[in-house]
């Protein structure tokens, strides 16, 4: 781990940290929510040894990476732009890009805006879902799990903050990383301050928790609830894109016990046709057994060798 070289890069008017290891061909690591670049600890050196040059940012709102105040500030453009200025920064024409749960919602979108920047994707989590031109984000999940669905409980700002300080950082840290039910997270208010202090797994150890809580105690959660509260306006923006088809080589990979996994009709489009019509170069599927929503922490080797075996072949 002390290889890895920490810098921080100006990009799209916030200054972003990375940290990066290796030479070589380009991969680029998007973590998700509540996480940070460390998600990607295990890759990092895992395929900086096969000869890439591995790059993990903290997103816009997480870690050392600035986190502008406003919810509207956290669109998939925002992202998406804050990772081309990174990448024109770095003087890096294209990378392989790899995603998990935020980080692959963004990655879908930096496919669907920047095609030309990316050789090939490797996606975790979240499978491409195009644009629904009828209704929005919210009123889909509301509709689906009703209000106390946790997207549906991120909405308010300060709420859930307020929810998360009463329960105190580390149970909140622990809570969903450990979290191996596949059923839909439905938490009513004021649930999370009554967060249970829960076991950790072999694959996360005390050290872990303690980075992730360091930095979310410093930084705050409003910045990665703010990718939840700008999912409808992220709607309105891409209105020029529905119907669009992601057009990359890709891999894409799920845990069986991965609550996304489970959400009505996912299973369905992923394997009846509707994710290979909207991914035409989609190459693999793969759904790993007794696997639950932090894959490539808790399967770092078996992640990194998925990745390694389908970015070698461009």
């Amino acid at each position: 781990m002390e290889k890895i070289e920490h810098t921080i890069v100006p990009t799209n008017g916030i200054n972003m940290h990375i940290a990066s290891i290796g030479t070589g061909p380009v991969v680029l690591f998007l973590h998700g929510f509540p996480e940070l670049w460390y998600s990607w600890r295990h890759q990092l050196l895992s395929l900086s040894s096969l000869g890439y040059r591995c790059i993990a940012p903290d997103l816009r709102g997480f870690g050392d990476t600035d986190a502008p105040p406003s919810a509207a500030s956290y669109t998939a453009l925002h992202i998406v732009g804050d990772l081309v200025g990174l990448l024109d920064y770095l003087g890096i024409d294209q990378v392989f890009l790899v995603g998990h749960d935020w980080g692959a919602v963004m990655a879908w979108y930096f496919c669907l805006l920047k095609p030309d920047r990316v050789k090939a994707l490797v996606n975790m989590s979240l499978a491409y879902r195009p644009r629904n031109p009828i209704r929005k984000p919210l009123e889909s999940f509301r509709a689906l799990f009703g209000d106390d669905y946790y997207v549906c409980r991120f909405q308010e700002p300060g709420e859930i903050e307020e929810e998360f300080a009463h329960a105190g950082t580390a149970r909140i840290i622990r809570r969903f990383l450990t979290s191996r039910s596949p059923r839909p997270p439905c938490i009513p208010k004021g649930g999370f301050r009554t967060s249970p202090n829960t076991t950790l797994p072999a694959w996360l150890s005390e050290e872990d928790v303690n980075y992730f809580v360091s930095k979310f105690d410093n930084r705050g959660f409003t910045g990665g609830l703010n990718y939840y509260r700008a999912l409808d306006l992220t709607w309105e923006l891409t209105a020029p894109w529905t119907n669009a088809q992601i057009k990359v080589p890709v891999k894409f990979i799920v845990g069986d016990l991965d609550i996304t996994y489970h959400i009505p009709g996912v299973q369905e489009y992923i394997h009846k046709g509707g994710f290979s019509r909207d991914v035409p170069f989609l190459q693999e599927v793969v759904v790993m057994e007794g696997a639950a929503h932090f894959i490539n922490q808790e399967k770092p080797e078996e992640i990194s060798a998925h990745i390694y075996d389908f970015i070698k072949k461009f």
